[in-house]
């Protein structure tokens, strides 16, 4: 399962597994564009990233945020870009996609949908038995989608639900 936290600057990317009843991490990273390249270069960039991180990780699934929509259109914008090249990543593979809310993995995660992202960052620590928080915290939330849509996925089993 490779969680994926998107953003044109900088997207963070993380992958854990079951390994029997606890979880496994399988590695984590990030990914950074340079402000002065075209936007089509900067995408081009994130998506060969996410392929290779896919790839590399062996994941069968993608969990995604979805872009949480304030008052700043531009960075809307940048983030739905950013989105649009990991769901191509992921569908360039055959990839299964999964979208949550930035709440929900916040919830999810650390007990809290309004927590802070450095109380997210240890409770990602403290679930995956790391000795120090993912850096950089791009990096960190996408580790947090991950562990995020692996509980959803759990729970759906034990419900008796498929996927």
């Amino acid at each position: 399962m490779l969680g994926v936290d998107p953003g044109l600057r900088i997207t963070g990317y993380g992958a854990v597994r079951y390994a029997g009843q606890a979880l496994d991490l399988v590695g984590y990273g990030h990914v950074r564009t340079e402000s002065g390249q075209p936007l089509e270069q900067r995408l081009v960039r994130l998506r060969d990233a996410l392929l290779d991180a896919m790839r590399r990780f062996a994941v069968h699934e993608v969990a995604l945020e979805t872009p949480f929509v304030g008052q700043n259109v531009r960075s809307a914008l940048a983030l739905g870009e950013a989105r649009g090249a990991a769901l191509i990543a992921a569908a360039e593979l055959g990839l299964p996609v999964y979208n949550y809310a930035p709440a929900d993995v916040k919830r999810s995660v650390a007990g809290y949908g309004r927590g802070d992202k450095e109380s997210v960052a240890r409770s990602v620590a403290l679930q995956l038995a790391l000795t120090a928080v993912p850096t950089p915290a791009d990096a960190a939330d996408a580790l947090a989608i991950a562990l995020c849509h692996l509980a959803h996925r759990r729970a759906r089993l034990l419900a008796g639900g498929a996927r």
